[in-house]
């Protein structure tokens, strides 16, 4: 795992350092981005931008499990889950 992480924060003012925006712009701007992504990707739609990132809706089948204290098999309800995949920049990026 990194030692090191980045919160919204320091994200939006490194951006604004980046762009020359100011750091109420590039937050809106921050804001703005994740709430087209989330209305896009619980609406079904695939979000690509290639070479960065895709991040898509996935749907979980109903299943059944067990519960690990009793062993007792349990219904597991059909539900939503979001998919998020690195393109080869990021992963470029990571190896450094």
């Amino acid at each position: 795992m990194a030692d090191k992480s980045l919160n919204r924060t320091e994200f939006v003012a490194a951006v604004a350092a980046e762009s020359g925006q100011t750091q109420a712009a590039v937050s809106g701007i921050v804001d703005s981005l994740f709430s087209v992504l989330a209305k896009s990707v619980g609406d079904g739609t695939k979000v690509s931008i290639p070479g960065w990132i895709s991040v898509e809706r996935t749907d979980r089948a109903a299943r059944t499990g067990r519960n690990p204290q009793t062993g007792e098999a349990i219904d597991i309800k059909a539900s939503k889950g979001v998919k998020i995949s690195a393109g080869s920049k990021l992963k470029a990026a990571a190896k450094g």
